[in-house]
Parts: C-alpha cells; structure tokens; sequence
C-alpha cells in the first residue's frame, strides 16, 4: 500500500528524518514507535502531504505522492487533539469532509451513520460536542476520518489525552475497528505497549533513523540492538567477548551466565565482543528444593508490589549490575525479605544477543 524509499527531511544542518526505507502493506495495522524527536511524526505527516520530503520519494496504492497535496491523497488523519469543532454537532461533524462531495441528502445521511456505527456512536448523532467524554471524542475523530472512505487511515498518537483505563479501552476498540474495516492504519506512539498491543509490524526509531522493523513479538523477543531491547520494555544487559559467529548463532564469554550460545539477530555484527540480554519475566524464583538446568543465585536487594507481580531486584555475582525480576505472585514473591538469597531459574533459549 505504501512505499517509502530513502525518505529525508532536513531543516538547515538537522535531519529529522534521514534516508527512511519502508514497505507497508494493504490492511496492515503499522506503528511508528520511538521516543520524542525521533522522526516518527515527520514521516507521517509527509505520507499524509503535509510536509515534502527534502530527498526521496513515496508511493501510496502503487502511485507516485510528488505534488499531490493532502487534500488529494488516498488518506485521512486523526490527530492528537481531535479537532473537533466545537459548535458542530456529532453528526455535523462526521459530515464535515463530505460537504464539499455535493452528496445527495439521502447519501450523507447514510454514510454518517454507517461510519456512526463503525465507532460504536449509534443514537448519539445529534449531541454536541461539549457534552462527549473523551473516548467519545476520539471516536468522533475516527468516524470524521472513515466517512470519507480512506485507503490509509494515519493516527498521531490518538489515544494519549485518554486516562490510562480509558485508553486501554480504546486499544482493544481501535484493533477491532481496523480488522472490521480493512483498511491500512499507521499508527504513531511513544508508547511500547500500545504498539506492541494493536501492531501487526513495528517500525523502531531513533534519531530520524529506522532501527528495525518487524512483528511485536520479534521486536520484544529478538532486538537487533541494545538501544531498541531497552525501549521496548526492561531488559538485563551483560557484555560478553564473543567466540564464536557461524550460521544463526554467536557463542559468547560473559562473568554471569558463563559460555553461552545465542540465537544471532538479523544485520548482527559483532567486533570481538556484543550484548546479551534476558527479560526480567524469563527468570524464574526457584522456590524451596526445585532445581532446574541452568540457575544462578543472588541477594534480594529490592523489591516492589504491582498487583499481580512483584518486581524483584537481585544481586548476583559476575553481573555488572542488579538483575531485574519479575514474578507472579502466586508462590509469595511479594513476601521475600530484602536480604534473602534467592535462587533463579532461566532458559538459554531466552537469552539474545544484539549488538551494543
């Protein structure tokens, strides 16, 4: 559905966007991830034709975007703020971009209430907009943008002013909106989870640069760098000298783990030495006499209630830093005294190795 090759955006000396490369795909739900500055809403707003790109080119459904201004491309937004007008009504405002399609009455009227059911707003068409909640508003939005039928539907961080419960919500909603309408969402956000939750693919960036792209579990599960395994979510570093690359595998030296092998990431590259990581979830508390294969123990130095997991923080030998746990607290986690030697169990299948 879209293709972005060697994409630049350049303002003077600085490169908010710098030689971006990316496929998208017809249907697909598509999210632009990394923090504040790092180029994500710049490539967005030159997909949407706000901005040109200085260098590069982009293809929406098959056709060159060169001169083709917003209002004439295969797409619609929904923005941060929602934009709503505030002296229109629902249905007022859903119809608003199809005013100047000079539809028949009878034709509007359908097409607002089919996009009014699309968000789940039926019966709510003539309140006004100072008397929607939030979620509504968002809704609204989204309903403003699918009357007009777009090809690509581009969202720029739409759930952010939504209160944490709220906002969850509206991920569950947002997903099944898109699988019921079949159409193309790219979505922004700073906000791994909210990626990783309504994602199909990833793009990770950092500095107006794309640092990987794949599905969220390969993201979450197999980083191909430091800087995206500790965005995305916590993660245990350790450096090791490496011994040996061949095939899909490194084996490396580390003071913790010892001489393990690693699954190698795509694009790996590793000058003598490189980065193992393993997630706080992938290590387990041995409790009582359990054994397991591979474990290691430590002090309990810290430890912090979440509900339904406590997160532990361990002092092991050889580790440059405290191991970060996290556990159910099914077994009494959430009751360990700070001081206790505890013993943790870990897969080398979760063990990865990535490039510092």
């Amino acid at each position: 559905m879209i293709e972005i090759r060697g994409v630049t955006r350049s303002y003077g000396t600085f490169k908010a966007l710098d030689d971006a490369t990316l496929t998208i795909r017809e249907g697909e739900f598509f999210s632009l991830l990394g923090p504040s500055g790092c180029g994500k809403t710049t490539l967005l707003r030159m997909i949407a034709g706000f901005d040109d790109p200085t260098a590069g080119s982009i293809n929406i459904d098959r056709q060159p975007m060169d001169g083709i201004p917003a209002n004439r491309r295969p797409t619609n937004m929904v923005f941060q703020s929602y934009a709503i007008f505030p002296h229109l009504n629902v249905e007022q405002n859903v119809a608003y971009g199809l005013k100047r399609m000079k539809l028949e009455a009878s034709e509007e009227k359908r097409r607002v209430e089919e996009a009014l059911a699309q968000v789940s707003l039926v019966g709510l068409g003539k309140r006004g907009a100072n008397e929607l909640s939030g979620g509504q508003r968002q809704r609204v939005a989204l309903a403003r943008a699918l009357v007009m039928r777009p090809k690509v539907l581009l969202l720029d961080e739409p759930l952010s002013a939504l209160d944490k419960k709220l906002r969850e919500q509206m991920q569950v909603e947002l997903r099944r909106l898109q699988q019921a309408v079949g159409i193309t969402f790219i979505l922004v956000t700073h906000d791994q989870y909210e990626a990783l939750a309504l994602s199909d693919r990833i793009a990770v960036m950092f500095g107006g640069r794309i640092a990987q792209v794949a599905s969220p579990k390969e993201i979450y599960q197999r980083p191909v760098n430091r800087q995206v395994a500790d965005f995305l979510g916590g993660m245990n570093f350790m450096s090791g000298e490496v011994v040996e690359a061949n095939g899909s595998t490194v084996t490396l030296d580390t003071a913790g783990f010892g001489r393990v092998r690693a699954e190698k990431p795509d694009g790996f590259v590793a000058n003598g030495h490189a980065t193992l990581g393993i997630r706080p979830e992938r290590l387990r508390v041995l409790w009582d006499d359990a054994t397991a294969s591979h474990e290691i123990a430590g002090k309990l130095v810290e430890r912090h209630y979440f509900g339904e997991i406590t997160h532990l923080v361990v002092e092991v030998p050889g580790f440059e830093k405290p191991l970060s746990v996290t556990e159910t607290n099914d077994f009494g986690a959430d009751d360990l005294p700070i001081g206790a030697t505890i013993r943790l169990a870990y897969d080398p299948d979760a063990l990865v190795a990535m490039a510092d």
